[in-house]
């Protein structure tokens, strides 16, 4: 495959006053074009750092590359310039961050911040970014653009500010989109109403999607591959039909179960005893083997590295098969 992204043994650590927080923790990965691939796991995992290391959002300091490489179309992020990547940012990479609210800029309205973005990667004047900003608001939906792109952020509704920041991250045509939780803190109409719009919007322009969420729902909908994390680590990869039919690891199995399935019997539903480690404290085995009812002595102190067990479907434990 033509793989446009690929994350190799990714490390992004950080200094706190409790030690080094090793946030990602040697993560690989790679995401084809015009495909979409889901990150999976509970809060805490390392999905959103993941994320931020690929938009090189991550704060320097504390936050620090340790290891292993980004690669955008074969060209290393972890190595490019400020510069460089302020013209692969928001242009050829484009990301939703989880709350509209807090990453739109309440000073502004709008359609001023969806100009900007086409300001700065794309050669046209403030009349044509202003057609073309109220065009992007009528692609995803907003009614009534032309007036709507002079609202200010605390003047729309939560999904209303979530399809602004789409049409932020559409302004100047990304490759890929990043869609961190597009969905927090949003009721489930309107939940349903932008995950339609993510698919559909990827069919019409052929973008690849990378989307971070801890919903195996979101992930049947509309991924084709999926990676599993636990503390900062991939413990399960593979295609949609691979996990969801033959799920592998412990961890992955824990979270299919504890999904509510409707027309089931009265039950308890199934819970993931414990917590997952401090980033800060991780342990030397296996990071999933204090709550996993299968573990043993040999979990416990030695890692297990991801095997691939069939095409393109690889986890990382050792009481596999």
């Amino acid at each position: 495959m033509d793989h446009i992204l690929e994350v190799k043994d990714l490390k992004t650590w950080y200094n706190t006053d409790n030690g080094i927080a090793k946030a990602v923790d040697g993560v690989s990965f790679s995401l084809s074009r015009n495909r979409t691939l889901g990150i999976i796991g509970e809060s805490g995992c390392g999905k959103s750092v993941t994320a931020l290391s690929i938009m090189r959002l991550v704060p320097m300091p504390p936050g620090y590359f340790a290891g292993g490489d980004i690669l955008w179309k074969g060209r290393s992020i972890v190595k490019a310039s400020e510069e460089q990547m302020r013209k692969i940012r928001g242009n050829e990479i484009a990301m939703i961050f989880q709350e509209p609210m807090s990453s739109l800029n309440p000073v502004y309205t709008c359609g001023d911040q969806i100009m900007e973005q086409i300001l700065t990667h794309r050669n046209v004047g403030k009349a044509e970014a202003r057609r073309q900003a109220v065009d992007l608001l009528n692609l995803v939906g907003i009614p009534n653009s032309s007036e709507r792109i002079h609202s200010y952020p605390h003047e729309l509704s939560g999904g209303m500010r979530q399809r602004v920041m789409i049409a932020m991250a559409l302004s100047c045509g990304p490759e890929l989109l990043i869609a961190d939780e597009p969905t927090t803190a949003l009721d489930v109409t309107v939940q349903a109403q932008i995950l339609e719009l993510i698919g559909r919007l990827r069919t019409e322009t052929g973008m690849s999607v990378m989307l971070i969420t801890h919903d195996f729902g979101v992930v049947a909908e509309l991924c084709e591959d999926v990676v599993v994390m636990y503390a900062s680590k991939i413990v399960e990869s593979g295609t949609v039909r691979h996990l969801f039919e033959n799920p592998l690891h412990p961890y992955t199995r824990g979270l299919l179960k504890s999904i509510p399935r409707l027309g089931a019997k009265k039950e308890r539903l199934n819970v993931i005893e414990g917590n997952v480690p401090s980033a800060t404290r991780l342990p030397d085995g296996c990071r999933f083997a204090g709550r996993c009812p299968q573990s043993d002595a040999h979990c416990r102190q030695a890692q297990p590295p991801l095997v691939t067990y069939e095409e393109g479907h690889q986890a990382a434990c050792w009481k596999i098969a």
